[in-house]
């Protein structure tokens, strides 16, 4: 062989091994990109706390409940990774809408007010509020609402992943190809965002924060049932 052949043999493997280079990165490249896809999958949901469908005795719109024409109204804004929250939603909430709401002398709202993701490179606070919107339109905000923080673990901890906010739809018995539509399309984005900034608006600051008729108790901590329902009753007297 001569030499002008010798080296044309030569600069042909490089060629073929610079190929070969390059594929094999492409194929490693693809791998790990369908790895990170697939991996979120292969998570585990984990233990998921149910609930008991509460029965409310009063009329619901949406995250609205309560007769609309009601005397008193009372405006709550809460992210559902706060951890005072929790505690409202489980021992005052309750109180305010049996001996109030469904008396017909308020109307209840409740405003997201999605900010602890500020905190974090998670979404968890914003899928929240996405996934409860989701179940509203079936009719279930009350019951996810109440679910997603008897499965509250911390803020930013994992606890209110895509799939598990799926999950918790699923032991609701919600229609899971609606919701999956609903959530994966982020439906209620602008309408979580305007409730956010109507709460700026208002001076919330944290939460929860509850509104009498406009005017916000307590403001820095959580007002007990026995604050609100004096207000309640300060409103219903004109006062």
């Amino acid at each position: 062989m001569s030499k002008r052949d010798e080296i044309r043999a030569r600069r042909r493997r490089q060629q073929m091994q610079k190929r070969v280079l390059i594929i094999l990165m492409m194929v490693v490249g693809a791998l790990l990109i369908a790895a990170a896809l697939i991996a979120p999958s292969l998570t585990p949901v984990g233990d998921i706390a149910t609930i008991e469908p509460r029965t409310y005795n009063a009329p619901i719109d949406g995250t609205q409940i309560g007769d609309p024409n009601a005397p008193v109204r009372v405006d709550i804004w809460e992210d559902f990774q706060c951890p005072a929250c929790v505690n409202y939603t489980e021992s005052i909430e309750p109180l305010i809408i049996q001996n109030y709401v469904e008396t017909g002398e308020v109307v209840y709202t409740f405003h997201h007010y999605a900010f602890l993701d500020s905190y974090s490179t998670t979404k968890e606070s914003q899928q929240a509020a996405n996934a409860s919107m989701c179940a509203s339109e079936q009719g279930r905000f009350w019951d996810y609402h109440v679910l997603l923080y008897k499965n509250w673990n911390g803020e930013n901890q994992g606890a209110f992943t895509d799939k598990r906010l799926i999950a918790f739809a699923e032991t609701l018995d919600l229609d899971m190809g609606d919701f999956k539509a609903c959530f994966n399309e982020n439906r209620y984005k602008d309408q979580i965002d305007a409730d956010f900034q109507a709460g700026v608006d208002m001076g919330v600051t944290g939460t929860p924060s509850v509104f009498v008729n406009d005017v916000q108790l307590t403001p820095g901590y959580v007002p007990s049932f026995e604050e609100v329902a004096a207000a309640i009753e300060a409103a219903l007297a004109g006062e």
